[in-house]
């Protein structure tokens, strides 16, 4: 949720795409705000989402088009309990034992390297914590947001990553480790190290931001319920928005249709 700050403060707002797990996109209305923007839904199992992520990936690869892809590799949220299965798991098969992070499942990192390697020239690293306890997801919707978050940032050159798919395994594992001593001296110390506070949103950008959402809101919620068209077009969006998300039909960028390539070629 606040990488969309992050990016926002960036100026990248409109470039960011997330990997979500498909039960985010089938919910009403934020599910097809998803779907709309190309975020790419998987299922956590490897059989189906590889295909699905290959797909998706390979119309990410122009690179005149900014791209912020952003995945987590643990696959899931952290708790105490899921915590716990990944020490387990680490100890048997001989990996970190990570006590702030949960170990990362590599696979899906490396289909995206394998994929877009020379479509985009950095990856950057976020480890991002919290002064008191982590966020659930349903209090990033109602509002309840923590006091502080803190973003640590690392920019590595794609060529630092190595190309095979098992030392990239390896180096995305080591970097866990790192992640994980680095939240251990963030509880221990209040602040990650040579720590710079953000810059503030400017108040009166923030303000016409804002009037300009209700503005729009508000005319559109007028049109739909006093006109019967656009009560007609509204529903008729949302039944295909409906239909589309629970079939996971994307929508095919201009670059990749066959009528453009042959224009592009003459």
């Amino acid at each position: 949720m606040y990488l969309w700050d992050l990016a926002m403060r960036k100026g990248c707002l409109g470039y960011i795409k997330y990997i979500l797990k498909s039960s985010l996109m089938k919910l009403p209305v934020l599910g097809w705000g998803f779907h709309v923007l190309e975020f790419i839904s998987v299922d956590r199992k490897w059989e189906t989402d590889e295909t699905i992520l290959h797909q998706m990936l390979s119309t990410f690869k122009n690179p005149r088009d900014p791209l912020w892809l952003a995945l987590f590799p643990e696959g899931t949220d952290f708790t105490e309990e899921k915590c716990e299965k990944s020490k387990k798991f680490a100890a048997e098969v001989g990996l970190p034992v990570l006590t702030n992070v949960l170990l990362p499942k590599t696979r899906g990192f490396c289909l995206c390297l394998e994929t877009l390697r020379g479509s985009f020239d950095a990856v950057y690293d976020l480890t991002i914590a919290y002064k008191r306890q982590c966020p659930f997801f349903l209090d990033n919707v109602f509002g309840v947001d923590p006091s502080e978050v803190h973003i640590h940032i690392q920019r590595i050159p794609i060529n630092n990553i190595p190309t095979s798919n098992a030392e990239a395994a390896a180096w995305l594992t080591n970097r866990f480790k790192l992640k994980d001593e680095l939240l251990s001296d963030f509880k221990s110390q209040g602040q990650f190290p040579d720590q710079k506070p953000e810059e503030q949103l400017s108040t009166l950008q923030s303000l016409l931001n804002f009037t300009v959402i209700i503005a729009l809101t508000t005319t559109f919620t007028y049109l739909t319920f006093s006109y019967k068209l656009c009560m007609v077009y509204v529903s008729l969006a949302c039944l295909y928005l409906a239909y589309i998300t629970h079939c996971k039909i994307f929508p095919m960028p201009l670059e990749i249709l066959p009528f453009v390539k042959g224009k592009k070629d003459d």
